[in-house]
């Protein structure tokens, strides 16, 4: 979330010049609340434009402006997080943004290219994040359709993600985990339950990789800047948000997380890139 945040200032930056924005750049630190205080400040403070990263962020800047531009990033499922039922690309409203959803058929196909002989695969989320339940049925999906048995496993938050981390891990043979902002948090609690327990895991996106074997990933950081250019329109050619589609990322890259690899001693195919370690 970070590096599309910051993928977004650089990219507005750039094309409008330093000395004609201004960034009130706030973190609800996860909190729901602290979202509505947030964007209810935008709107008192009438900003130009709200940036809101993350689902959570989204949804309680629309609840706090009709009338405002919202752009929208790292954003799952935008039908989902506005709760639009005839979904076609577009809200109608004063709503854009881009999606940093990889296709989940894709990420599917990766875990049986990886883990060819999995059996029962756990599917592991935040239940507070839509985003993640979302995922999680197209997964389920696309396993049913390969005849590959799984089951859910949501945590309601960071405290109960290790017991029900080593309950997945004791029931099934890999995990996946969608890109799911509470997981992201403690990823370092994942992977030290999976990889002991030896377990494999496919992430929705490469920094949920650090407790993962391999993952679909977009770049945060490039997503960012295509939110910065659809803000750019909005700002200087005056388009409405709400005519703007959704905007997907515009590359996907197969990548793998050599350490656990290694640990779990998974061979990777040809084809993908490595995670460099921080």
């Amino acid at each position: 979330l970070d590096a599309a945040t910051k993928g977004f200032k650089d990219t507005l930056t750039k094309k409008l010049g330093k000395d004609n924005v201004e960034f009130d750049e706030q973190n609800a630190q996860g909190e729901s609340t602290n979202c509505s205080t947030i964007c209810n400040g935008f709107v008192t403070s009438n900003v130009d434009l709200i940036l809101a990263n993350a689902t959570g962020a989204l949804q309680a800047a629309t609840q706090a402006t009709a009338d405002i531009p919202i752009l929208g990033t790292s954003v799952s499922d935008y039908a989902t997080a506005l709760n639009i039922k005839d979904w076609k690309g577009k809200t109608g409203t004063n709503v854009s943004g881009t999606s940093d959803l990889a296709p989940i058929d894709q990420q599917e196909a990766i875990l049986k290219e990886i883990i060819p002989n999995a059996k029962k695969v756990g599917i592991l989320y935040c239940s507070s994040e839509p985003n993640s339940a979302y995922q999680s049925k197209l997964m389920q999906e696309a396993l049913k359709k390969d005849g590959i048995a799984y089951k859910e496993y949501t945590a309601a938050d960071s405290n109960e993600i290790q017991s029900v981390t080593t309950t997945a891990c004791d029931e099934c043979d890999v995990l996946y985990v969608p890109t799911d902002n509470t997981m992201a948090s403690s990823v370092n609690t994942i992977k030290n339950v999976a990889i002991p327990a030896g377990i494999p895991m496919i992430a929705g996106e490469k920094g949920i990789c650090a407790a993962g074997v391999a993952t679909l990933s977009i770049d945060y950081y490039n997503l960012g800047c295509q939110t910065g250019e659809m803000a750019y329109d909005i700002l200087k050619n005056k388009k409405k948000a709400g005519d703007m589609e959704v905007q997907f990322a515009k590359k996907l890259t197969k990548m793998y997380n050599a350490e656990n690899a290694k640990a779990l001693n998974i061979t990777i195919p040809d084809g993908y890139e490595p995670i460099e370690s921080k």
